[in-house]
Formats: structure tokens, sequence, C-alpha cells
């Protein structure tokens, strides 16, 4: 299928490694110019990798999705570099595990930042261009637990929720406004993030990683976890105009993890 992508620019946010590195490569892989961004120096790699694989023009840039400044100043080299921003792929590291009495008010503060808010800022540096433009595509990648909360992530189950009421605002806002606004919401895929999980909850357990990850995939009726590959077609294809009278919809790519019929 041509996602129609070749003449497109995404913004990729948190895409040195994991979900987010995954969009960004296959967006270029379908011809998309990408702009990508994250706090690591990683992404100077991560862009060079991509650049490489596809030939396409990739932009890495540093920025703290939790500062203002960085993510104006990535929208505007972006904007510099393209002309445009055609698709908006909202990206950001999970908080930290944890159970409620083992957080602080300022462990919540900190995940209402880099969650919710890095979300927000990204739409108001975005949205503006796109509504100019009256064309646009946005993708927050968010989680399965926003429909099945995952013990000892209060964090991420709670804030998350909040993002998705702001995706779904924002489609009933922007639709007339030609640009579409949705959600993906993995489930247990194999990334860094998913590691760092099993080894929290190995250590509370009293087990191992890999006997946490057996205990996982036994809960996915396709039983196994998602690869980054898959993720990254997925998301491309939401994000992209084949996928162009898809609106306001959460999109899970969980192997069926979910047990919710609705």
């Amino acid at each position: 299928m041509d996602l129609q992508l070749a003449d497109k620019t995404a913004l990729v946010t948190a895409a040195s490694k994991g979900l987010g590195k995954a969009a960004a490569r296959q967006l270029a892989c379908e011809g998309a110019r990408v702009a990508m961004c994250a706090r690591s120096d990683l992404i100077e790699a991560a862009a060079d990798e991509i650049r490489q694989e596809t030939n396409v023009d990739v932009l890495p840039l540093r920025a703290d999705l939790t500062k203002q400044e960085d993510i104006d100043r990535v929208v505007h080299a972006t904007l510099d570099r393209f002309n445009q921003i055609d698709i908006l792929i909202i990206n950001a590291g999970g908080p930290p595990p944890g159970g409620f009495l083992a957080l602080k008010p300022e462990d919540w503060e900190a995940a209402v930042q880099l969650t919710l808010m890095s979300a927000v800022r990204l739409c108001y540096a975005v949205i503006p261009h796109m509504v100019e433009r009256g064309t646009g595509s946005i993708v927050a990648t968010e989680s399965y637990t926003v429909k099945q909360p995952l013990e000892n992530l209060i964090l991420s189950n709670s804030i998350r929720l909040a993002v998705m009421g702001l995706m779904k605002s924002l489609a009933n806002e922007l639709g007339p406004k030609g640009i579409r606004v949705n959600t993906i919401n993995p489930g247990w895929t194999q990334t860094e993030r998913v590691d760092q999980l099993m080894e929290a909850r190995a250590k509370t357990n009293g087990t191992t990683p890999s006997e946490e990850i057996a205990k996982t995939i036994a809960s996915v009726p396709l039983g196994r976890m998602g690869t980054v590959e898959e993720y990254g077609r997925a998301i491309a294809w939401l994000a992209s105009p084949a996928a162009s009278y898809i609106h306001g919809q959460a999109l899970f790519f969980d192997g069926g993890l979910t047990k919710s019929s609705l």
C-alpha cells in the first residue's frame, strides 16, 4: 500500500530509541522527511542510521520536552529546514514505575510535565501551523493501560488518560479544520522501557526478568510481544493520508491483550 508520504514532513519526539525511533524509521522508509528529537545525544546516531537506510532527509535535534523553549526551537528548526509539518508524532518516555505510597507529590508533578504537558506544549507549537495550511495529522503514543491499568504503574495509568482526553477533545475541535487526531496504544512491545519494567517486577516479586517476561507473554492472546518494526508500520499508516478517514480513534497495538470489547 502506498501511504502517500513522499512529499510529507513528520516531526517525531523522543526518537533516539524504542518506539519513537521505530516511528521515525518507518515514516522515512515510506518517503517522508523526518525531524526527530530527544534529550540524549543518541539522537544523532539514530538519525544517521535512518538516513543511511532510507536515503531521505533526516534532521536530528536535541530537546527536553518538559521545556517550552526547547519545543519551540525544535518546531522552528523543522519549519526552517522543511517549510512544513504534516505529521506530529507525540511520544515521551514513560514515568517511572511505582505504587502510590512509594511515590511523592513531586513524582506526580514531574510525570505530568513529561507525559501530559509535553503533549500540550507540542500541540500549541504545531497546531497553528497546521491550521494555517488546513491539513495535518497528529498521533500520540500512549498505552493499552488507558483501558486496563497495570499494577505498579500508577503514574502512567493516571496521566495517560489525561492525554487521551486531550487528543479526543482536539479531534472534535480540529477535524473541521482538516486536521486528524488519533492515538496509538501499545501493549507489550520489545523496547528498553519494557526491559526496565520487567526488571522492576522481578525485584518486587523476587523473580528474574526472564520469568516476568514469560508470565507477561502468557497473558497476550497472540502469544508474544510486539516488535518495534510492527509498531512502526502501524503508526506510519495511522499518521498517513492512507488513513484519511480515521479520526478521533484509539488504535490498540497489543496483540489482543486488552480485554474490553469497547
